[in-house]
Parts: structure tokens; sequence; C-alpha cells
């Protein structure tokens, strides 16, 4: 008992020492947890994609190939020890066949997709510009049609990952979200997308999913990692900044536009089934002895399209893709026109 008594008047006396070390003692076993926690996941993962890898197969039926476009730069540098970790190992306990292609600088992934060969799987591991250069580059291709059934699976390994908010369960921990990304592709969930064509005068077409911003805002986003430096006020400060180098920052802009159209329905392809061997037989002497009166072109209406000017502070024109499962009946953009009465406390507050 004296030697309880003289720890806990050791501790008193030495109380700053004391609150340190049980400071570092309380993030360490937090931080032990965490990993601990996040190794659980993993091996959850694995189990499951081990099941999916023990599936048969015929001896006819070969592997399934999987191209993997890799961005290590992304989310800081980060992304290839992300991946490696996470993701790897189901990819390869689900017994597929990976190509493994890593990008060396911004754009090149663009070129990569004019290279690419025929794969059953086409994977994207990084964030929204990653997915966004890989997408350009399929649609530029003379033959991107031949690549329309190849689906395209989505790790989130970037800073920004907008569009895999749409399509897995958002979670605060990140090895369980690429976890869950990765486990989805293996199952084959997908689920058709909008892609946005934007044509320049000179440049070829760029392709986005999620959609496009034009404006003061925009250009103040680039800049906001200029103010590091002061930490929460950094985005405060950056549309502060731009309201001294120009204020009013409005735009023109002269939008044309068509009602939205309908749909057409997603049925599964259905190869029609060859008709008996009498039935072509009659077919084909009822077209000799009467052959059929060739039906007059049908003249399609001209599509009615709208213009109107707009004087904004930022200009943005949005896909549907932010919730592709909803069942939507009709094909349309969300364009959004911000007011061009912005005061300057408005914009520094909004932004």
């Amino acid at each position: 008992m004296a030697r309880v008594v003289k720890v806990f008047v050791t501790l008193r006396n030495h109380w700053k020492k004391s609150t340190v070390a049980a400071c570092a003692l309380s993030y360490g076993g937090h931080w032990l947890y965490g990993k601990h926690c996040d190794n659980l996941l993993r091996r959850d993962a694995c189990l499951a994609a081990r099941e999916f890898g023990h599936q048969q197969i015929s001896p006819q039926e070969q592997l399934k190939k999987a191209t993997v476009i890799l961005n290590p730069a992304a989310c800081s540098g980060k992304a290839n020890n992300l991946f490696e970790k996470n993701a790897v190992p189901i990819l390869h306990l689900a017994g597929m066949e990976v190509t493994l292609v890593k990008t060396d600088y911004e754009g090149q992934a663009k070129k990569l997709m004019e290279l690419m060969e025929q794969t059953d799987m086409l994977i994207v591991a990084g964030g929204d510009g990653t997915l966004q250069e890989v997408i350009t580059g399929l649609l530029r291709r003379a033959d991107h049609e031949s690549f329309s059934k190849t689906p395209i699976g989505f790790i989130p390994l970037g800073s920004h990952n907008s569009l895999s908010e749409s399509l897995h369960i958002l979670s605060d921990n990140q090895v369980k979200h690429i976890t869950s990304a990765t486990l989805s592709i293996l199952h084959g969930e997908t689920v058709p997308l909008d892609v946005l064509q934007i044509k320049g005068e000179k440049e070829q077409p760029v392709f986005a999913l999620i959609g496009l911003r034009w404006g003061a805002f925009r250009d103040v986003a680039s800049t906001i990692k200029k103010y590091w430096y002061l930490g929460p006020l950094k985005i405060k400060a950056a549309h502060w900044f731009s309201t001294l180098r120009e204020w009013p920052q409005v735009h023109e802009a002269s939008v044309s536009y068509i009602a939205p159209t309908l749909r057409p329905p997603d049925l599964p392809e259905q190869k029609p089934q060859r008709p008996n061997l009498m039935y072509r037989i009659a077919r084909r002497l009822k077209n000799d002895w009467y052959p059929p009166i060739p039906a007059s072109p049908k003249v399609e209406e001209p599509e009615r399209w709208d213009e109107r000017t707009l004087s904004t502070l930022e200009l943005s024109i949005q896909t549907q893709n932010k919730n592709p499962v909803q069942t939507r009946i009709d094909d349309s953009l969300l364009v959004c026109v911000e007011p061009d009465s912005f005061t300057v406390g408005d914009f520094i507050t909004v932004g």
C-alpha cells in the first residue's frame, strides 16, 4: 500500500510530466486502436474476395483481365501506398489478371487510353482528375464504341472524389471506403452515367462526368492553396484578395438550350430467335410476288432551341450523376446561374 501511495505522490509532484505522458499514452492507444480496426476491415474484405476467387470456372473460360490506371501523385503522393495496402490484395485474391499502369505526369492518362487494348474491365485508381482524363482519352478514340460494353470501375484515392459519393456508401474511414469500392467492382455493381462533352474552338473535346464551372468562384478555388499558411482563414482570404484585384467579376454568356428529352428505356439486349425454315421460305416468296412498298421517309421536326444572354458571377452546368440510382424519365442537365448583384461581403461569405 505504501508503494502505491508513493507512486501517486510522485505523479502529483510531477504533474506536468504526468499530464504529458497521459496525453501521449492516450493518443498512442487511440492510434493503435485505429490501425487495428483498419486491419480488421482489410481482413474482412480479403475473406470476401477469396470466396469470389474460389468460384469454379469452365475449362474454356479464361480469367478476367483488369487494366488499372493508377495515379501515384493523388492524395498528396499517398495513392500508391493506399492502393497496394487496400485494393491490390482484394484484386489478386479474387483471381483476376491485373495489369497495372502508373501515370507519371498530368494528362498522361489520356495518351494511355489511345494505346490501350481490349480488356474485360477498366479500373481507375485516383481522384476526379484521373477519372476525367481516362474518360476523355477513351471517348476521343475513333473506335470508342468498341469499349462501350467495357465496365469502368473507380477506386477513390484522390483528395477530391466527387463521383465516389454517388457510387459508394459514404464513410469517414478511408480504408473502408477503398475496400468497399473494390468489392463493388468485383461484384459487377454497375450504374449508367451521363457524360458532358465540352468543345473548344481549336482543341479536342473534353468529357466530364460531374459538370462544368465557369466564373469567379471557380477562379478563386484554384488559388486557395497559395494561402495555406493562413490555416482556416485561407478560403475567405483568397476570396477577399480576389476582390482587391478585380471587382465586380461579372461574366457575360450566351446559353442555347432545348427542353428535356425522353430517356430511352434501358432494356437488356436480346438476340432475336431465327424463324423456322418454312416461315423464311414463305416470307421470301411473298416478297418476290408482292414486293413491299417502301415507306415514305419521316420528316423529323427541327429541335426548338432557346437562346438567352446572361450576366452572371458564375455559371455551372451539372449532370444528373449525383444520384445515378434514381430512375429518370428524361435526359437533362442542371444549369445554375449566380446573380450578378453580389456585394463583396456576400461574395466572401458564400465563397
